[in-house]
Order: structure tokens, then sequence, then C-alpha cells
């Protein structure tokens, strides 16, 4: 069990916090943040700094690979059948977690990448739990979707694996590894606070009364 005291955005201390069972914990966490509906978990953080801190935690970086792998690509299923079985009742405009605006943003970004969105989605945090679900409410075919979620799980985990490994030669990143933390941390949430900024300015722009013609014309 983590500790209470263990905060879960510090990724070097939830594996520290996992002991022997290590593996195991990474597998839980990806599994639940993949589609489980619970979207607030250091997916990027974890596995870069698994790869950092792989020698100091026992672990080889093609362990975590199997293992992550195959964590993600069993949480999206999982939320892909939600999804495909409950569609959008479970989602509520003033829910904490599951909001409609949630999935909706899922929806679009579906939308417009199909198939692709599986591997896109995995790079962006929050995203990445909701597109399973958008697919199974859209009824993507079963095998269309294996397929894409396989690819998407396997070039997320290794992209990551990989940037662990090249940062983990490093002897000042290695020495720093909280500085990195905040970094990897502030690189992902960034396209939503983009994406937040962008929604605002476009709200802005359609609840701004337009003017009268005659108005117009005497300028």
């Amino acid at each position: 069990m983590i500790p209470f005291t263990v905060h879960l955005f510090d990724a070097s201390s939830v594996l520290h916090a996992f002991g022997p069972w290590v593996l195991v914990g990474i597998a839980l966490l990806v599994f639940v943040e993949s589609g489980v509906l619970f979207p607030f978990l250091p997916g990027d953080s974890l596995l870069v700094t698994s790869a950092i801190l792989g020698s100091t935690l026992g672990i080889t970086a093609w362990q975590v690979l199997a293992v992550a792998s195959a964590a993600a690509i069993a949480g999206d299923i999982v939320g892909y059948w939600i999804g495909r079985r409950f569609g959008r009742r479970l989602f509520r405009d003033q829910a904490k977690l599951l909001t409609t605006r949630r999935l909706g943003e899922a929806e679009t970004f579906f939308a417009r990448w199909g198939g692709l969105s599986l591997v896109l989605g995995r790079f962006v945090p929050v995203v990445r739990t909701y597109v399973p679900l958008a697919a199974g409410t859209a009824r993507m075919p079963v095998r269309r979707f294996i397929v894409w979620n396989v690819v998407g799980a396997v070039a997320w985990v290794s992209v990551l694996l990989t940037v662990g490994v090249l940062l983990g030669g490093i002897p000042f990143v290695a020495d720093h590894i909280d500085l990195l933390m905040i970094v990897i941390v502030a690189v992902s949430v960034l396209p939503l606070i983009v994406g937040a900024v962008l929604r605002r300015a476009r709200r802005g722009g359609a609840e701004r009364p337009a003017q009268p013609e005659s108005v117009a014309r005497s300028r």
C-alpha cells in the first residue's frame, strides 16, 4: 500500500513506496489511468522516472516496457467496453470526474483523428483516459480498436522509457530528479492549459454581442 503521505505526482516517491512490488505498482497505475475513469495519475513521469531509477529500483527498462504496455492495453480495453456498454449515461455536467465536457472533448478528438487518436491521445494527460471511452461510445469496430490500442500503448511506453534511459545517462539529471519531475509534469499539462485558454477565448468571442449594422456603418 502507498502511504497517504506520498503525493501521487511525486513519481520517485511513489515508485520507492511500492518496494519489491514496483512492477505491480506501475502496472496498476498505468492500467487505472489508461481507461478506468481516473485520469489524474502520474503516468508520463512514472515511466520516465522508472527508466532513470531502474538500477536503484532493481528493474530494467525492458521489464517496464512489457508490464506497462500490457497494462495500458488492458486499461484501454476496459475503457472501450465501458463506453460501448454505458455510452454517455455515466457522465454528468456537474460531476467531478465523469463530466460531459471532458467526454465531449475526447469525442471531438476522436472524431478528428479516428483510430490515430488512440496513439496521439496517449501522449496527452486526461485525454488518454477518455479517448477509449469515446471510441466505445462511437462503436468503433473491435478489431480496429485493438490494433490502434496496441500501437498507441507500445509507442507511448517506448517513447517515455527511451527518454528516461537517455536522461538517466546524464549525471546532472540523475542528481536532480525532483527538478526533472517538475519539468515533466509541466510539459504534460501544457496541452491542457493551452486547450483551456483557447476554449475560453472562443467562448468569449461567441458571447460578445454583435454591433448593430448602423453603428458598424458609422465607423
